[in-house]
């Protein structure tokens, strides 16, 4: 007799945590965040200039 396999769920786990806690270096998300933060700062500073009489 055959066997038909209707569906197959595979489910993961993902941590980033790194050992060493805070004191460890920054995660490579970490970074990303940084930068997008800076950017976004020169950014508005650029247009509260342009807007400046």
């Amino acid at each position: 007799m055959p066997l038909l396999i209707d569906e197959v769920v595979i489910s993961i786990q993902v941590d980033n945590h790194q050992s060493g806690g805070a004191s460890g270096r920054p995660t490579e998300l970490q970074n990303k965040q940084q930068i997008v933060a800076e950017c976004v700062e020169q950014v508005m500073e650029l247009l509260q200039q342009r807007e400046e009489p």
